[in-house]
């Protein structure tokens, strides 16, 4: 049998190549940054060759890295295979789901008991952490994740339409009225990472494009956005999904206005992953269960 690198490495190599960043490739590795450009280098040094071009803080892939992430691609579906064909024979069927803390929260649990009912021998392994499309393959099966449009190399099916709402709580307007978008100025927006673009959008929605509000700050958990907003600390921009669900009486839509949202949550996965039958029948309950719009 021919030598080959550890896995670890390969491994190591697959999420920096797909994520682009040491740092965020540690992390969902749970290694220190140091030890995973340690296992990325054995490899290089295994090959006998560079495979990123190394800039500051970011790591792009050469020409040597994309051909080797291309050839890997392959071997690594055909190694989840077996393994998968393996863990098949038994009763149970598992499924990896990368899902948005919020989403799981208001739309995904309430429903599981319906899909228990329905596909009992299903179990699914849920993972919040960010960067899902990253690990497609890699740790998760199938993500739900928030975006404008979706790698046209990856299956996917968008699950909803939105709106943009400038959701308040009644503690900020009580303290301080609000009664024309233009005041948005002198308070803070409150932003999901996943969504940098709401602000501008409703803004220009609203006739204001150039304004900018006294300050932005940046959450990547749509839970602790409506908590914010409820408490005060600004004017979260957000679907009206997010909004209407919450169903929390110290929030309130200013202005009575939405307008309407580029961001969709869309169900992604692997185009030959949808040959899985834990991704079927998961991927088709989720369609009619959230009544997803046609394409």
């Amino acid at each position: 049998m021919r030598r080959l690198p550890p896995l670890t490495a390969i491994e190591a190599f697959v999420h920096v190549a797909r994520l682009g960043s040491v740092k965020l490739a540690a992390d969902e590795l749970a290694l220190s940054s140091p030890a995973l450009s340690r296992r990325v280098q054995a490899l290089e040094r295994f090959i006998g060759k560079p495979l990123f071009e190394r800039r500051h803080q970011a790591l792009r892939l050469n020409d040597d890295g994309d051909r080797l992430l291309a050839l890997l691609s392959g071997a690594l579906d055909t190694l989840s295979d077996a393994v998968e064909q393996m863990s098949g024979e038994v009763e149970v069927l598992r499924l990896r789901l990368g899902v948005l803390p919020l989403f799981a929260i208001q739309r995904l649990m309430p429903r599981m008991g319906d899909l228990k009912v329905r596909h009992p021998e299903l179990h699914l392994d849920f993972d919040t952490a960010h960067h899902g499309l990253g690990r497609l393959g890699e740790g998760i099966d199938v993500a739900i994740v928030l975006g404008h449009a979706i790698d046209p190399a990856l299956y996917a099916r968008r699950l909803d339409r939105n709106r943009v709402y400038a959701i308040a709580g009644r503690a900020l307007i009580e303290r301080t009225p609000i009664e024309h978008p233009a005041e948005l100025s002198r308070h803070t927006a409150l932003i999901h990472r996943d969504m940098p673009d709401t602000f501008a959008d409703w803004m220009h929605a609203a006739g204001l494009p150039m304004l900018e509000p006294a300050a932005i700050d940046r959450f990547d958990s749509g839970t602790l956005m409506l908590e914010a907003a409820a408490q005060g600390l600004g004017v979260a921009f957000m679907l009206e999904s997010h909004f209407e669900t919450a169903r929390d009486d110290r929030l309130v839509p200013l202005f009575d206005r939405a307008v309407d949202s580029t961001y969709s949550h869309w169900f992604v996965c692997r185009p030959r992953m949808l040959q899985q039958k834990p991704v079927k029948l998961f991927h088709d309950w989720l369609v009619g269960a959230l009544n997803a719009p046609p394409e």
